[in-house]
């Protein structure tokens, strides 16, 4: 299994536009976290928090690692709670923003499953669930952006 997880996406939209999609949390609730507790500041401590169609709470610590607007955004997060987030206990997440064709290339990377010393089925188990979690979360921003289109052209 690959030791990092890669999607992009093009959205009809200015950077700066998808720059708050990604990291302000009254965006961020809207296409991936129901709850989360950001702040756009290297060393943040915060949290998201998931409610799965399958019922239950999943809270996910963060810390912010890097802030370059409206360009790179990165965090590490599902340490365990209490800890420091460190690439030994960690998975780190990039979102970087380009701009392409009038819009942004949005490409997320997560990467670090690989050194958490779980075994080869718990790194693929984690691999297939994210990967097919952040497609998930890119066509819902991908659809936001794709409304507010068609609401402009009607």
């Amino acid at each position: 299994m690959a030791d990092r997880i890669e999607k992009s996406v093009h959205i009809q939209a200015p950077v700066e536009v998808v720059w708050r999609m990604v990291t302000e949390p009254s965006q961020v609730v809207r296409w991936f976290a129901d709850e989360i507790d950001l702040q756009a500041t290297p060393g943040y401590e915060g949290s998201m928090t998931f409610r799965p169609e399958s019922g239950g709470t999943m809270r996910v610590p963060l810390r912010v690692e890097s802030v370059e607007a409206p360009s790179r955004f990165t965090y590490r997060w599902n340490h365990p709670d209490g800890t420091a987030a460190t690439a030994s206990n960690s998975m780190l997440v990039e979102f970087t923003l380009t701009p392409e064709d009038g819009g942004t290339r949005l490409r997320v990377v997560e990467t670090g499953h690989d050194g958490l010393g779980w075994p080869q089925d718990q790194q693929d188990a984690y691999a297939d669930e994210h990967n097919d979690g952040w497609s998930h979360h890119l066509a819902r921003i991908e659809q936001l952006f794709a409304r507010r289109s068609a609401d402009a052209a009607s």
